[in-house]
């Protein structure tokens, strides 16, 4: 065999391995269903055949995490001449050669997103000491001991350097560079001042009014901008989008000539996991989450924040705020960031939503879950430092622990018709010991996009159900139960249960084997309790969740980057699904 251009580094081929999987497990170009097993001395291959041109070969192993085979090495191999393939860039260009001719500008889209991400893997690699010593300074070597909702932005930084467990090129942000990364990314930790934009009263919309914004809400007097006082209230702005974007959006809502950028920044913010997301330094129990003129997760999974999704996050909150008043047992054990508090001026470069943090989180550890198998300081796993302090230092007891109290939450939800967009980033873990015994709460934000099902939310709700027009994306609302289904199973069992098997089997902290009976048996109890009757919630979970042959399975690379939404069908991008192997069913095989 010969090689194309070789990987300069570790971090090439680990790239280049997760982005052969998800094209693999998405069934990119037919690189799955297409495929034809091949057994060689060296194990299994999977061969795609072309109608003309070359085929292809693929060396894979057995995986079971949403997708049966998994790459086993970083590269491609172009069979009429034995030529290695091992950069993205060669591998997208050989793989569009077998896609539809309308779909290979996204192979170029996406060989674009790769080169980003790996010059961002690059760059944390180069920055880990760096990083390290600051997260050490500020907030202590233990990230068990990080504790109040400031500590929490340490985690978020740790989080940020980990890679997603789905999403190949998680890491990489479309268009900014390694100054912008540097001075407004998670993963640096930095401090940064906002920038402020002051708009006309009747051309802002602040459900409820003004007198709700936070207290610290500058005027445009404190802005440096007197004159203003009585006509307009300050937006906030994030630097990245205090320039070309923000002109071009004043100019397309008619603001050009009537808003005022302020001169002089104001209010120290950090950057928390979603970047788009800031705390303020003086007050990190208050989150502005504000619109960013970049992508993640796809070049069409733009940062920014369109009005709806204020409207519906709000309402979203009620909902579950509904959902616990009738199940006391999640009061407090369950815990909601406040977000019906935002504003904007029509236009999703233009807005903010204010979120706040419940009180009395100070000598808590907060940490999202997204952060739990990243690398803490001393390269040890943030799930090992959290397990010795909490629980005797077994890593496995605090996973039953949480998915526990996660799969009571969630299948509690699903009862009434409701599954949530809450993945790694949007819960968070609350751990302390008040009266000397561990207490572990979960801790929930951004409940904007759930799916719901009316009829049974209806029948358990009654009044207290919101109405369909109370919402602004239409889609959240389904006549039965199969989105919620399929939200509940790529959300929840993956990304927040499975992801975490996997991962600590991979690590070696525990056999595989034992980590998935753990997480079926914390779900089947969970399912138990919603009733096995054949119009039980309990009955579909068991039917489509447990027992079933195949599990839904996003297919975010094809909708985000590779095909266009009319080429993919997505009426979502990120409820786009293919399907894998069910690694929860009893029959499964070795694993």
């Amino acid at each position: 065999m010969t090689r194309s251009t070789t990987p300069t580094t570790e971090t090439d081929a680990d790239l280049l391995l997760r982005v052969l999987g998800a094209l693999l497990r998405e069934d990119v170009a037919g690189l799955r269903t297409r495929s034809t097993p091949v057994e060689r001395e060296d194990g299994l291959w999977l061969r795609l055949a072309a109608p003309e041109g070359d085929a292809l070969l693929l060396p894979v192993v057995e995986d079971g995490f949403q997708s049966t085979y998994a790459a086993r090495l970083p590269l491609l191999v172009r069979e009429s001449d034995g030529r290695e393939l091992v950069s993205h860039d060669d591998v997208l260009t050989a793989l569009s050669a077998h896609a539809h001719p309308a779909d290979r500008d996204g192979f170029g889209a996406f060989a674009e997103e790769c080169r980003q991400t790996l010059a961002t893997m690059r760059l944390h690699a180069r920055t880990r000491e760096e990083v390290t010593g600051r997260l050490t300074n500020r907030h202590g070597a233990d990230p068990a001991d990080w504790t109040g909702l400031s500590g929490g932005l340490a985690h978020d930084t740790l989080a940020a350097r980990h890679d997603h467990p789905v999403y190949p090129t998680a890491r990489g942000r479309s268009g900014l560079d390694e100054d912008q990364l540097r001075a407004y990314a998670p993963e640096f930790h930095p401090r940064f001042a906002l920038r402020w934009l002051a708009v006309p009263r009747k051309a802002l919309i602040v459900p409820g009014g003004a007198a709700r914004l936070p207290g610290r809400w500058p005027t445009p007097a404190v802005l440096g901008l007197p004159g203003l006082c009585r006509s307009h209230l300050a937006l906030p702005v994030h630097p990245l989008t205090a320039g070309p974007s923000l002109r071009e959006a004043l100019r397309a809502t008619g603001l050009e000539d009537r808003a005022v950028l302020a001169e002089h920044p104001h209010l120290e913010a950090v950057p928390t996991l979603s970047m788009r997301t800031v705390a303020l330094s003086a007050d990190p129990t208050l989150h502005l989450k504000l619109p960013l003129p970049t992508a993640t997760l796809g070049l069409r999974n733009r940062r920014a924040i369109k009005p709806g999704t204020l409207v519906d996050g709000a309402v979203g909150q009620r909902l579950l705020e509904a959902v616990i008043a009738r199940e006391p047992r999640f009061c407090d054990t369950v815990l909601l960031a406040d977000e019906t508090v935002y504003a904007h001026a029509g236009h999703e470069l233009l807005a903010v939503l204010c979120r706040r943090y419940p009180a009395g989180l100070e000598n808590t550890v907060v940490t999202p879950m997204a952060a739990l198998l990243g690398e803490a300081p001393g390269g040890r796993l943030v799930i090992d430092h959290l397990a010795d302090r909490f629980y005797d230092g077994d890593a496995t007891a605090l996973l039953d622990a949480c998915l526990t109290l996660l799969f009571d939450w969630q299948t509690t939800l699903f009862g009434y018709g409701i599954a949530l967009e809450s993945h790694q980033q949007n819960v968070s873990l609350v751990l302390d010991r008040p009266d000397g015994r561990t207490r572990l709460r979960l801790l929930l934000k951004d409940n904007d996009g759930p799916r719901v099902n009316t009829a049974r939310l209806r029948e358990t709700l009654g009044s207290d159900a919101p109405d369909a027009s109370e919402f602004d994306d239409a889609r959240i609302f389904c006549e039965d139960d199969k989105p919620v289904t399929d939200l509940f199973t790529t959300i929840t069992v993956h990304l927040c249960a499975g992801a975490y098997a996997f991962g600590l089997a991979r690590h070696g902290r525990a056999p595989l084997e034992r980590l998935l009976g753990l997480v079926r048996d914390r779900l089947a109890e969970a399912v138990e309790r919603l009733g096995s009757g054949p119009r039980e919630p309990g009955a579909t979970l068991s039917a489509h969740v447990l027992d079933a042959p195949e599990l839904p399975v996003k297919a975010m690379v094809t909708a985000g980057t590779l095909l266009t939404k009319a080429r993919s069908g997505a009426a979502d991008i990120n409820k786009h699904y293919t399907t894998g192997p069910n690694y929860l069913r009893r029959t499964a095989g070795p694993r």
